[in-house]
């Protein structure tokens, strides 16, 4: 790499870090119906307000012990790792996708950071409080589309109406099927089998990546919450009847698409002589 390419890999990392302590006050306040912007970050044990160069990313927790400055007890170690989490997303889709190439600008690395920001969000709202903010879910469908008009490469289409087209196939095509396979899962289980906020956030990850990456998202998402299920289930973490949120699964599966699940695809295409 040269010394440009370190040198915005590396501004890249700090952006992350900064989206990612962001991240741990949407993950905190949304749920609460908290304001994002007041008040100001506070020790969530004492209430004292933190001072900015304790609030710098993974370094202030590290360089307080992972204490608060005021009263001493712990903070949670759960803040640095979704900061740290975020940084290397946000590095990796960079490094895949560079945003400045021979060919001229590329837009796919900050639309997918921004959509690993919402997944990120979603999988720590769902784990907590078994529910996906539809400012996530609903707004993808909503600003992907949008995206897709502007970055049509997003579905390697060329034009901003073939980029439009491709999402509205790939939204149909996300909340459709999951809707559907909610509605059989309830009439076979006679209860509740996939949450709505499920059926949306799926709606908007056709929106952003196509309806051949919902079926990738299916499959895999299926196949990881079956291995991770019955391993919790082995441990005896979970019982057989437990509720499971299923945000986590698709949010990995669809990043494991923007990480090249897309040339398992393709391998698939060729097998079938297509």
């Amino acid at each position: 790499m040269t010394f440009t390419e370190v040198y915005f890999a590396c501004v890249t990392l700090i952006i992350g870090l900064c989206f990612g302590s962001f991240l741990n006050v949407c993950i905190y306040r949304i749920p609460a119906e908290i304001s994002l912007s007041h008040p100001p970050s506070t020790c969530p044990k004492c209430k004292t307000r933190i001072k900015w160069y304790d609030n710098v990313p993974v370094f202030g927790w590290l360089a307080l012990g992972g204490k608060c400055r005021n009263c001493k007890l712990p903070i949670s170690v759960g803040y640095p790792v979704v900061e740290l989490m975020t940084g290397v997303f946000f590095l990796i889709l960079y490094l895949l996708y560079p945003v400045y190439s021979a060919e001229g600008l590329d837009w796919r690395a900050p639309v997918y950071m921004l959509a690993v920001f919402g997944l990120l969000l979603a999988t720590f709202v769902d784990l907590a409080e078994m529910w996906i903010p539809d400012r996530v879910s609903i707004g993808g469908m909503i600003v992907f589309p949008i995206l897709s008009m502007l970055v049509p490469e997003l579905h390697g289409a060329e034009g901003w109406l073939a980029g439009l087209k491709a999402s509205a196939i790939g939204l149909a095509a996300g909340f459709g099927l999951f809707w559907l396979i909610g509605k059989i899962g309830t009439a076979m289980f006679k209860k509740d089998a996939m949450g709505f906020g499920d059926v949306k956030l799926m709606g908007g990850l056709g929106a952003l990546l196509g309806w051949q990456a919902v079926l990738f998202i299916t499959f895999f998402s299926a196949l990881a919450g079956t291995v991770i299920g019955v391993a919790l289930i082995v441990m005896k973490k979970k019982e057989v009847s437990s509720q499971i949120p299923y945000g986590p699964y698709l949010a990995l599966a669809a990043f494991a698409w923007m990480l090249g699940g897309y040339h398992l695809w393709d391998a698939y295409l060729a097998l079938m002589g297509l």
